[in-house]
């Protein structure tokens, strides 16, 4: 992965495809494309100048450092579509060439899920991606821009399949259609029931692969049904399309009836959820499996709170849209080497014996990988012994899992996530 991602910042030709401007990055500057695409990377907490300070050295150079303005002018010629290339050719590739991959029962598990994420507020951000009311009940009222995120996600092997930011108001069924182009047979798809639908359904029968849909109560009368109680807890049926869907233009070539694999699953808690599945073989897949099979969906939601907290993603570095695109767009890359550039560690620490099962702590592997880029993917030292020693602090200062551990869920006042952010919070770059 490293070496492809080398190839890939160094190459001209994908400067020529990512670049705004037809003459930018032509010149001998500092500023590289190369030089560009790592600094958006290793994006962090501190001021950009600071940052700049830190960096720029390491480059090797007379020049000490670079100015803010001019860090903006090459910024501005940037296209955010060279992350999404880098993650497809050296992230998704390198996980999946050589089959050396984590499934479930021979799947490839994947999930789809959207989040809203809050962007900077001015007049190109609002004519972007649309605003959002928002009311608390105590008199505070406004609008806010925001985006949608929505990422097909490998939950086992931890990579963004494919990721897209969309304008607030995107209906989520569409974006999750726009990711089925990613999959293929021997996929499973995992979506909450937020996607629940006879079209997301039919959309999914009709990509490469399997489907897995949490059902709420309302939506088909045999999930209403079973979630009352009633009925089998495994039952394959035959779910015709509504009334006029095949009028609707979006909906023409899409199947007007479906099998459908309906299963319910008793909770913790004693109440029941109901799964609609394409994976109709109750001998391969049996009812048993489907509990721990749907609770997998939880890496997807892991990773928004990698983005979010862990990566600081709405803390945007520019204000402009393109800049927002290229924040994200480079975050989600960046989970993808992360998971990659840790793979080793995790297999040292599985295999470790006593006490608490033990995992790589995100906090460190994110830090070390932002801090130690220009080593990375400048080719200036050796990306082995670079390895070795990134795999040896990851093995060294691990966190632990406590399976069993389930903390209450909280409802703090706002004077107490205020608290967090100000004086608790640590920020890992």
């Amino acid at each position: 992965m490293v070496g492809r991602m080398s190839v890939l910042l160094g190459s001209d030709s994908v400067a020529m495809r990512h670049k705004l401007l037809a003459g930018a990055f032509t010149r001998k500057r500092v500023l590289t494309f190369r030089v560009m695409a790592i600094l958006l990377l290793a994006k962090g907490m501190k001021s950009l100048q600071l940052s700049l300070n830190e960096f720029i050295p390491k480059l090797g150079l007379a020049v000490p450092t670079v100015s803010n303005a001019a860090y903006s002018k090459a910024r501005a010629k940037f296209r955010h579509t060279a992350f999404i290339e880098f993650n497809q050719e050296a992230v998704v590739k390198t996980m999946y060439e050589d089959g050396d991959y984590q499934t479930w029962k021979g799947l490839r598990t994947l999930a789809v899920d959207g989040s809203k994420v809050m962007l900077p507020t001015n007049d190109e951000t609002m004519k972007e991606f649309g605003v959002l009311r928002y009311d608390n009940g105590a008199g505070a009222a406004g609008e806010h821009t925001y985006a949608v995120a929505s990422v097909l996600y490998d939950v086992l092997n931890r990579v963004a399949i494919d990721a897209a930011l969309a304008p607030a108001h995107a209906y989520e069924v569409d974006l999750a259609a726009g990711h089925l182009g990613h999959t293929k047979v021997g996929d499973l798809v995992i979506y909450d029931r937020g996607y629940c639908s006879y079209r997301m359904m039919a959309l999914a029968s009709q990509a490469q692969g399997d489907f897995l849909i949490r059902c709420p109560s309302g939506r088909f009368n045999v999930a209403t049904d079973m979630l009352l109680g009633n009925g089998p807890d495994d039952v394959v049926v035959t779910l015709t399309a509504p009334a006029g869907f095949s009028k609707d233009p979006s909906h023409q070539g899409l199947p007007v009836t479906l099998t459908v694999r309906f299963v319910r699953v008793a909770l913790d808690n004693g109440e029941y959820e109901v799964l609609a599945t394409s994976l109709l073989d109750q001998h391969v897949y049996t009812l048993d499996d489907f509990k721990d099979l749907y609770w997998l969906r939880w890496g997807v939601e892991t990773f928004y709170g990698i983005l979010k907290t862990r990566l600081g993603l709405e803390n945007f570095s520019g204000l402009s849209a393109e800049s927002i695109r290229q924040d994200f767009y480079a975050a989600v890359l960046l989970t993808g080497i992360e998971s990659i550039l840790t793979e080793d560690a995790e297999e040292q620490l599985e295999q470790q014996r006593g006490g608490h099962p033990k995992k790589v702590n995100k906090a460190v592997s994110f830090n070390a990988i932002k801090y130690r880029a220009f080593e990375l993917f400048m080719g200036s030292a050796s990306p082995e012994d670079t390895l070795e020693e990134l795999t040896e602090l990851f093995t060294t200062n691990p966190t632990l899992i406590r399976r069993d551990r389930k903390p209450p869920r909280g409802n703090p006042s706002s004077h107490q996530l205020l608290g967090f952010w100000k004086r608790k919070r640590k920020a890992v770059f």
